[in-house]
Formats: structure tokens, sequence, C-alpha cells
């Protein structure tokens, strides 16, 4: 699962709508507003008079791609109809249990905290997100090139897919047959217990995201076309994967530096030398 934090208009739905074209799954969108029930996202059962039987209505989340959009303009108790959606990839309504497709995944869009109508994700509900990354201000070059491309059409609406859902089910199967040798193992778990230990933190890295990290830097690795996890993927991946898990002490909020937190305990977590495509005995 992936969060898109940024202002508003720089691109952050188009992003998610053109990489779910890509990937030729099926998706669905669901636009978050303070009065989206969980209903919306669940579904929900109802008596259907030709059946005379109570009927379950798929929601939104029942897809391969759920594009939540401005996922932080609802209400707490709509959010928290995702945490089992995401954790389990499946939903309860009325006592039974509805497992989603297979693959399964979360894209969600949020302007930042302190936007007008937002209110913060529950820390359950950040922890479940693999990344939180940022999409920024194209520099001037991008945003004329930008303008030229949008002259005479939209180019999202001429993507076409590149691969199939089988294709990418076999992707998630060979990411986790990549090698990480142990002494990677051992520095992730020597970053996440320093986060543990920020003065500024109230809570550190849990130990699920000690788990995505681990997931992602073998797919990372995997995507690279290499068959084992190097250190540059760790340094690369730390921030967007462990940064948004670091809960600040109050007094800290107002200077939110969580991502160059991150980048000095790196600085300072020490890394012993190795041949990292050569299993240890």
């Amino acid at each position: 699962h992936v969060l898109m934090e940024d202002v508003p208009g720089v691109g952050k739905t188009t992003l998610a709508v053109a990489f779910s074209k890509a990937l030729g799954l099926e998706t669905k969108r669901i636009q978050f507003t303070p009065d989206t029930v969980a209903s919306d996202i669940t579904g929900y059962t109802a008596f259907d008079r030709q059946a005379q039987g109570f009927t379950f209505h798929s929601g939104a989340a029942m897809t391969n791609i759920l594009l939540a959009d401005e996922i932080n303009r609802t209400s707490g108790k709509t959010q928290s109809a995702l945490l089992e959606v995401m954790e389990e990839r499946a939903c309860t309504v009325d006592g039974r249990t509805y497992p989603l497709p297979e693959p399964f995944a979360v894209i969600a869009t949020q302007n930042p905290t302190g936007t007008v109508g937002t209110a913060a994700l529950p820390v359950s509900q950040l922890d479940r997100f693999m990344m939180k990354i940022s999409m920024g201000y194209p520099d001037r070059d991008g945003e004329l090139l930008m303008m030229n491309r949008f002259l005479s059409d939209n180019p999202a609406e001429s993507i076409r897919p590149v691969c199939t859902k089988q294709d990418i089910i076999k992707m998630q199967d060979e990411s986790q047959k990549v090698y990480i040798h142990p002494h990677l193992m051992e520095y992730i778990a020597d970053i996440v217990r320093m986060t543990r230990e920020l003065p500024e933190a109230a809570i550190g890295v849990s130990p699920r995201g000690t788990l995505t990290m681990l997931r992602a830097v073998r797919a990372y690795a995997y995507i690279n076309s290499r068959d084992y996890v190097v250190p540059e993927d760790i340094r690369e991946l730390a921030v967007p994967v462990l940064a948004h898990r670091i809960v600040l002490k109050s007094g800290a909020v107002m200077k939110d530096n969580r991502k160059a937190m991150v980048e000095a305990i790196l600085d300072r977590c020490p890394l012993k030398t190795e041949d990292w495509n050569t299993q240890r005995d």
C-alpha cells in the first residue's frame, strides 16, 4: 500500500490512475468525504425479495487496486473500515468474511495535515502503508514538458497495460526469493531500534515496519535486476518506508523532521563490509 501526500494539484491522483491503468488490474476509486461511510468501502448486505434472503453487495474494496482519494477527509469510523482491508486482504460484513481479489493494494492520496477539512490518519492505519511519498513541484523544464504534452490531448488517456494480473503475482513470488545477507538484516534491525531511541519520538518503528522494510528492499533489488540485496537498497528506501511510522512527542510535532531523523540514523548506524551476494555459513 502506498500513501501519497502533497498539496492539491501536483498530480497525486493522476499518477495513481495512470499506474493502475499500466498494471492492467481491476481498479475502483472512492472519493473520501465527511459523509463517506464504512459500507462504501466494505459493502453491505440487504434483503432481496426475489431471492427471499440477504444478498451481499460489495464495496469499493472488492477490487485489485483501491484508489482512495483524499483519504484524510473522512471520519475515524470510516477510516477503521480500511484496517482489516489493508492488513488481512478481506472485509467482514455482518459476521461473514469476504476475501479480496489477488493481488490487492491501496493507493491513497492525502493533502497535508492542517489543510482545511483534513484530519491526521490513525497511527494504526499509517503503519499499514508500505511507503509514504511526496510528489513535489516539477522544475521549470518539467513544467514546460507537461504543458507541451497537454497541448492537444490528455496523455493519461492513451495508457495501455504493460502486464497482466498473472505477471504481477509471479513477480511478487519471485521477489520473495531475493537473497538478503544476515548482516543486512542486522543493519535493518539496528536502524529500527535507533528510531525507538530518538528523544523526539513517542513511538518508533513497529515490528510490522521491520517486516515491511524487509519485503521492500527485496522487491527493490528485484526490480533492479538483482537476486540479492545491497546496502544502497536499504538506504534508498529507509525514509519512504520508515519515516511515517515514527510518532513524535507533542512538543516535537510542530517541527516535523522525521525524514532528517531517519537520514541521521543512516549516517550513524555502522555496517560491516561483506560480499552481499555470498551466503554466510
